[in-house]
């Protein structure tokens, strides 16, 4: 009996340590598939950081172009915002877009200064800005953080082909460091020029309405919402806010709630690159 006992106890703890086993690989199975299931969102991007950490390319505010999808989805919201039928934006969008007079002037200053030779310039969410800029025709445009001026580029190549159709604007772009805005030269400069030191301060010393206020300076959400309350008593009745931070902050879409304006979100999807993108936030008055 005795004997019978312990061969039954012996079995059974066996037989547990099976179950266990079994159970464990079938989770072990499980998780496994679990994590190649959500990796394969990411994969394509991972391959993509290890090609690109061997090449010799900017490494911040990065040149890239944006998904078909993207675009439409963009087209669509800047219609809206501005009131403009679809087919114009699309216009716009396209014609900066293919823009290789722009994109060949801002590689040859790109290549004249101490920047990686493999850079190719493409405008991602900048093509935005400029169908703004080309669909409301500003006479005054704002943009505060300029950098190396790809920005400003953009907007002055706007205001150049407005005026090409005998609408004049003028650009105007704040930088706390004195060497930024290397970028934007002649003819560009024509319709532009950079205003030196703190953004605020500048804003505070220009004369000007606004038809057009760009936010890219100091990420900070403070700076950010001291940035659109300085501009607010600037801004022409029907301006427009463009935020360039607002896929990190909620201060224009705070400050938009304050001051009775509309508020819209487009978010970007750069094309062949690892950044996930940030987005355009426009805070306007709806037509």
């Amino acid at each position: 009996m005795k004997n019978l006992i312990k061969k039954t106890l012996i079995l059974t703890g066996l037989w547990r340590i099976i179950l266990i086993y079994r159970n464990g690989l079938r989770r072990t199975k499980r998780i496994y598939r679990r994590y190649m299931f959500a990796t394969s969102y990411y994969r394509p991007k991972i391959k993509m950081i290890r090609s690109w950490a061997f090449k010799d390319t900017e490494d911040s505010n990065f040149y890239y172009d944006l998904e078909t999808l993207n675009i439409e989805h963009m087209i669509h919201a800047i219609s809206i915002i501005t009131n403009i039928e679809t087919k114009i934006i699309a216009e716009y969008i396209e014609e900066i877009r293919t823009d290789d007079w722009l994109k060949k002037l801002i590689l040859k200053n790109l290549k004249s200064s101490d920047y990686p030779k493999d850079t190719k310039v493409e405008f991602s969410r900048r093509i935005g800005w400029y169908a703004i800029a080309r669909a409301t025709q500003p006479k005054v445009i704002v943009e505060t953080g300029v950098h190396n001026g790809v920005g400003a580029c953009v907007l002055t190549r706007a205001l150049m082909k407005n005026s090409e159709q005998g609408i004049s604007g003028e650009y105007f772009g704040t930088d706390i460091d004195e060497s930024a805005g290397q970028l934007l030269t002649s003819p560009l400069s024509d319709y532009g020029k950079i205003l030196y030191g703190d953004s605020i301060k500048s804003l505070e010393k220009l004369n000007y309405t606004i038809d057009l206020f760009i936010n890219d300076s100091d990420h900070s959400a403070s700076y950010e919402y001291q940035e659109y309350e300085t501009v607010n008593k600037m801004l022409n009745s029907n301006g427009i806010i463009l935020g360039d931070n607002c896929h990190v902050t909620d201060r224009l879409s705070k400050f938009s709630l304050k001051t009775n304006r509309k508020f819209i979100f487009i978010p970007e999807k750069p094309k062949n690159h690892w950044y996930p993108g940030g987005g355009i936030g426009v805070s306007f008055i709806h037509p």
